[in-house]
């Protein structure tokens, strides 16, 4: 009950943030501390949102096709690489070391050069997509298969279990937390490298729409873009949190204890 409570504080504080924030934001607008140009107020962004919402909604659905479709290889990669990785420790030591130097180059850098080999068309998008979301599902899951406690692999062996069986009663279940938690990351990683990947090349997304809008130098459709993407991925992120709480119910159990 307590932590019911305090999650509804929590939510309060988030939210009269978020509105004195926009308070302020408005009142620099009105009283002309930034020119309105540079810096449109919160109601020139909302009606600049609401005019351009049909043209957002077709190019928010070419941005979604291509997270999706990204998110989805990328989680089918990170789970084959962590499997691998966990059950050959020669692949862990060869392949680790570079699977987080993959992580250090900027996407921004990587990005070009993918349109450069594949073209404007959606392939190099997704591919930039599988690159930046498949690490925090690989890394999440590893760790979820190591954190399994050797007595119980153990037990299950001296019962003759296969190695299958231990992965799908014991390493799995155990790594579903972690697994959930990267997945959130990558979530949102996906509809950012989507946006990324459309700003160098292509024919229609939000990374295209934001760059026609920049160089027309409108900010206040610019600003409502990015609202958009944010509240994008604040849905994918509210979405992998309900799969969780399906997925694992006996969280909700434990919870509901406490």
């Amino acid at each position: 009950m307590k932590e019911k409570s305090q999650n509804i504080t929590n939510k309060i504080w988030s939210c009269s943030a978020v509105i004195l924030l926009l308070v302020i934001w408005q009142i620099i607008s009105v009283v002309g501390v930034v020119e309105s140009f540079m810096l449109p107020s919160p109601v020139q962004v909302a009606k600049a949102f609401v005019d351009e919402l049909p043209i957002l909604m077709e190019h928010s659905l070419v941005t979604l096709t291509e997270a999706f479709v990204g998110l989805a290889m990328g989680i089918a990669l990170g789970f084959i690489v962590a499997v691998l990785m966990d059950n050959f420790q020669g692949l862990y030591r060869a392949f680790y070391p570079l699977i987080i130097l993959s992580q250090t180059i900027p996407t921004v850098a990587i990005a070009p050069l993918l349109v450069l080999w594949f073209g404007y068309e959606m392939t190099p998008k997704i591919i930039l997509i599988v690159i930046t979301t498949f690490f925090p599902i690989a890394i999440g899951l590893l760790n979820g298969f190591k954190s399994v406690d050797k007595d119980e692999i153990n037990l299950l062996k001296s019962m003759g279990a296969t190695k299958i069986q231990i992965f799908t009663y014991i390493k799995f279940p155990a790594s579903l937390s972690q697994f959930f938690a990267g997945l959130k990351i990558s979530a949102s990683y996906a509809v950012v490298g989507a946006v990324i990947s459309e700003w160098l090349g292509g024919f229609k997304g939000l990374g295209v729409y934001m760059t026609r809008v920049k160089k027309a130098f409108a900010f206040d459709k610019m600003f409502a873009v990015i609202f958009l993407i944010s509240i994008i991925s604040l849905l994918l992120m509210k979405g992998v949190e309900l799969l969780q709480k399906k997925c694992m119910k006996w969280e909700n159990t434990k919870e509901n204890k406490r």
